[in-house]
C-alpha cells in the first residue's frame, strides 16, 4: 500500500511542477491535463486507501529520516488511519471538482498555466499535512498551505486590493503560527519527540505537570501546549479574533474560495485539534477555551452574513460560522462530530462556493445580490444545486448538513466542560442566523423580479463595488478586461454556465444529500474513530449521545419536533417575508436600528482595532525604536558620539603638536627635568 500512499501525496506536486516549469510549453490544455491527471490520480489511491483502512490496516512509518539529533529524529512518515483515509478523500474529491470547474472558470486568464499549478500545489501541501505522522511533517504542511494560500489570494497581483489581502491573510496567520510553533516546541522540551504516537503515550505521564511562565506562578504544562497549538488552529482555521483574513481573501478567484474555505486550508485547524485529541483531553480549561472560542464565532460571523450584498462574501461569512461549529464540537469532547461536519461541510460549501462563481459568469461578473433576482429561469442547473446546497447548509432534515449539525447541538447539549451553556445557546441562535442569510441570498439571487434589467440600464446605480468594504474589489478575469465592464448590458440576459462548470455542482450535490445519512452510524456511533481519537470518560457528551441515536431516518423524523428545526424553517420564512412579500421590511429595519447596523458594516471594529491598536502600535513602537535607538544612542551616542569625543581628544593633542624644533626641544628639556626632580630623592633613600 505504500505505492498508494505516495501517488495520493506526491501526484499533485508532479501536476504541480509539470504545470509550473513547463506550462508554457505544454500549453493551456497540457496544464490542466497533468494537473487534473494528478489529482484523478490523488483521488484513486485515496480511495484505494480508504477501503484498506475499512478492511482493518492501517500504517504508521517512516519514509524518510531528515535529521538525527542525539536521541531526537526528525522524520518524513505516514500515518494513515480512519481520519487520515477520511480527509483524504474529502481533500482530492473536492480538489478533483474544483480542478475541473476551473477549465471554464479561468478560461480567459492570462495566468491559466500559474493558477492550475499553483491549486494543484495547494493540494499537494494538505495531502502531506493530513497523511503527517509527526509534528515536523505536520508543521511542513501547515506553512505550506499557508504559503500557496498568499500565492492564491494575491493570484492578480497587479490589484492593490488583491495584494492587501494576501498580505493581510499571510500575517494574521503567522499571528496563529506564532502561537503554533510555541506548543510544538514545548511538545518537543517536554515529551522529548516529535512523533505523534510516542507523545500521546507520553502525556497522561505529563498530565500534572507544571510550568513556570511567569516566575512564581505555576501553569499547567498541558493547558499551556494545547491552547499554543489551539491558536494556530485559530489562525487557519480563522476563528475570533484571527477571523479577519477570510472575507478578504475573497479578492482571490472564485476557485480558490471553494478550494480553501471548504474542505483544505480552513479545516486543517479542525483536524489537527482531533487529531491532538490524547494530549487536548487532558485539560478541561483548554477545552473550554477551545468552545468559546468557537461560540463566538459561530454566532457573531453568522450575524456579518446578514448585511452581506457580495454573493461569494454571504458564502465566506457562511463558512466562518460553520467553522464555528466545528471548533465548539471539538471543545465538547464530540471530535467525531467534529470532523463529520467537517465531511459534509466540505461538499456543500464547494457547491455553494462554486455555484456563486457560475452566477457571476452568468451575470458577466457582476457580484452584487442587489442586481440579481429572477435567475432560477436562466440558470436551472446553478438554481437547483444552489438550493440543495443552502438546504443542507441549513441542517434540513435528511440533508447532510442536518446530521452532522444537530449532532453538534447535541453534543453541546451534553457537553460539561466550562462554556458549554453559551456555546449551546450560540448554536442554536445560530441555526436561525444561518438560515436567514442563506435564504436571503437564495431568494434574491433566484427568484423575485429580473433586478439586473434595472441594473443593466443604469448601471452603477448599484454598482458592485458597493459590495465591497474598503479594501474589496471584484473578482475574477473581468476585472482584467480592457474595458472594465461588470454585469449585464441592457440588452444581455443571464445564461448557465458550461458543462465544465455545471458537473461539477451536479457531483458535490450528490454527497450534499446523501453523505450525511450513510456516514452518521459508523463515524459517530460505531467503531469507525477507534484507538483514533480519544475521549476521556468524564466527558460523556458523545457516549450520551449514543443512548439516543436511533438511525439517520429517526433521527430526521424526531427532528421536526426540535426547536433546531423550528427556527431553521423561522429563518427561512422570515428571509422569504423580507425579500420577496415586503421587500421594504428589511430597509426599515436598517433604519430603525442604525447603531446596531453600523456595527455589523464595520464587522465589529475588528480591522479598524487591528489597524489602530496593533499595526499603528507596531509602526509606534517601530518609531520610537528608529529615533531612540537608531538616531539618539546609535547614530547620536555611539557612532557620531565617540567621533566627537576623538575630535575633542585630537583637538587637545593638537595644541602641543606645533611642528617646531625649539618647542619639541624645550619640550624635552623640561621633560628630563621633571624626571630628574622625581628620581634622584629615590635614588638617595
Amino acid at each position: 500500500m505504500k505505492t498508494a500512499y505516495l501517488l495520493a501525496a506526491f501526484a499533485p506536486l508532479v501536476g504541480a511542477v509539470l504545470a509550473g516549469f513547463f506550462g508554457r510549453r505544454i500549453g493551456r490544455a497540457g496544464a490542466h491535463t497533468v494537473t487534473i491527471l494528478g489529482v484523478a490520480v490523488s483521488l484513486a489511491a485515496s480511495v484505494v486507501t480508504f477501503l484498506d483502512v475499512m478492511a482493518g490496516n492501517t500504517f504508521n512509518g517512516t519514509l524518510y529520516t531528515w535529521a538525527v539529533i542525539g536521541d531526537l529524529r526528525l522524520e518524513v512518515g505516514f500515518l494513515v488511519d480512519t481520519l487520515t483515509a477520511t480527509m483524504m478523500c474529502v481533500v482530492t474529491f473536492v480538489s478533483l471538482m474544483v480542478h475541473v470547474y476551473t477549465i471554464g472558470y479561468m478560461e480567459d486568464d492570462d495566468g491559466y498555466q500559474r493558477f492550475f499549478a499553483y491549486i494543484s500545489l495547494f493540494t499537494f501541501s494538505m495531502m502531506m499535512l493530513v497523511m503527517s505522522n509527526n509534528f515536523l511533517q505536520l508543521f511542513f504542511g501547515w506553512e505550506a498551505v499557508g504559503l500557496v494560500s498568499y500565492l492564491l489570494i494575491g493570484f492578480w497581483y497587479t490589484r492593490p486590493t488583491a495584494i492587501f489581502a494576501n498580505m493581510k491573510a499571510f500575517l494574521v496567520n503567522r499571528v496563529g503560527d506564532f502561537g503554533f510553533a510555541l506548543g510544538i516546541g514545548l511538545v518537543l522540551a517536554y515529551f522529548g519527540t516529535m512523533d505523534y504516537a510516542e507523545a500521546f503515550k507520553a502525556a497522561p505521564g505529563l498530565a500534572n505537570k507544571s510550568v513556570q511562565i511567569i516566575p512564581g506562578t505555576d501553569w499547567s504544562l498541558m493547558t499551556v501546549t494545547c491552547i499554543c497549538l489551539f491558536i494556530g488552529a485559530m489562525g487557519k482555521s480563522a476563528q475570533f479574533p484571527l477571523h479577519v483574513w477570510l472575507p478578504d481573501s475573497m479578492e482571490g478567484p472564485t476557485p480558490i474560495s471553494a478550494l480553501i474555505h471548504a474542505a483544505t486550508m480552513v479545516t486543517a485547524g479542525i483536524f489537527m485539534v482531533a487529531r491532538m485529541s490524547p494530549l487536548f483531553e487532558l485539560s478541561d480549561t483548554a477545552l473550554g477555551f477551545v468552545i468559546t472560542i468557537g461560540a463566538i464565532t459561530a454566532l457573531f460571523m453568522g450575524f456579518l452574513g446578514i448585511i452581506q450584498n457580495d454573493i461569494k462574501r454571504v458564502v465566506a461569512y457562511s463558512t466562518l460560522s460553520q467553522l464555528g461549529y466545528m471548533t465548539v464540537a471539538l471543545g465538547a469532547s464530540a471530535y467525531s462530530v467534529a470532523i463529520f461536519h467537517l465531511m459534509t461541510h466540505a461538499f456543500f460549501k464547494a457547491l455553494l462556493f462554486l455555484a456563486a462563481g457560475s452566477v457571476i459568469i452568468g451575470m458577466h461578473h457582476d457580484q452584487d445580490i442587489r442586481n440579481m433576482g429572477g435567475l432560477r429561469k436562466y440558470m436551472p442547473i446553478t438554481w437547483i444545486t444552489s438550493l440543495l446546497g443552502s438546504l443542507a447548509l441549513i441542517g434540513t432534515p435528511f440533508f447532510s448538513g442536518f446530521y452532522s449539525k444537530d449532532s453538534i447541538i447535541e453534543a453541546v447539549k451534553l457537553a460539561n466542560v466550562p462554556g458549554a451553556g453559551f456555546a449551546y445557546f450560540a448554536v442554536v441562535a445560530g441555526v436561525f442566523v444561518t438560515a436567514f442569510y442563506s435564504f436571503r441570498m437564495y431568494f434574491l439571487v433566484f427568484h423575485g423580479k429580473e433586478r439586473w434589467m434595472q441594473a443593466g440600464q443604469g448601471h452603477g446605480a448599484h454598482d458592485a463595488h458597493a459590495a465591497h468594504d474598503d479594501h474589496a474589489a471584484h473578482d475574477d478575469p473581468a476585472a482584467h478586461d480592457d474595458h472594465g465592464h461588470h454585469g449585464l448590458g441592457p440588452n444581455d440576459r443571464p445564461h448557465e454556465s458550461r458543462l465544465v462548470v455545471t458537473l461539477p455542482l451536479v457531483l458535490l450535490a450528490i454527497p450534499s444529500v446523501l453523505i450525511g445519512a450513510i456516514a452518521i452510524g459508523p463515524m459517530l456511533f460505531g467503531d469507525y474513530f477507534k484507538g483514533v481519537i480519544t475521549v476521556a470518560e468524564r466527558h460523556p457528551a458523545m457516549a450520551e449521545l449514543a443512548t439516543h441515536f436511533h438511525g439517520w431516518a429517526g433521527m430526521a423524523t424526531h427532528a421536526l419536533s426540535t426547536l433546531p428545526f423550528w427556527l431553521a424553517v423561522a429563518g427561512v420564512a422570515f428571509a422569504w417575508y423580507c425579500y420577496l412579500v415586503n421587500p421594504a421590511l428589511p430597509a426599515a429595519i436598517r433604519n430603525a436600528t442604525g447603531g446596531i447596523n453600523r456595527l455589523l458594516e464595520n464587522k465589529y471594529y475588528m480591522d479598524r482595532i487591528n489597524e489602530v491598536v496593533f499595526a499603528g502600535g507596531a509602526r509606534l513602537l517601530g518609531t520610537g525604536l528608529w529615533k531612540a535607538g537608531d538616531q539618539v544612542l546609535i547614530d547620536g551616542l555611539a557612532v557620531n558620539g565617540s567621533a566627537r569625543v576623538t575630535g575633542w581628544i585630537a583637538s587637545l593633542v593638537r595644541i602641543v603638536q606645533s611642528g617646531l624644533i625649539y618647542h619639541y626641544a624645550v619640550v624635552m628639556i623640561a621633560g628630563v627635568a621633571v624626571l630628574l626632580w622625581w628620581f634622584v630623592p629615590l635614588i638617595k633613600r
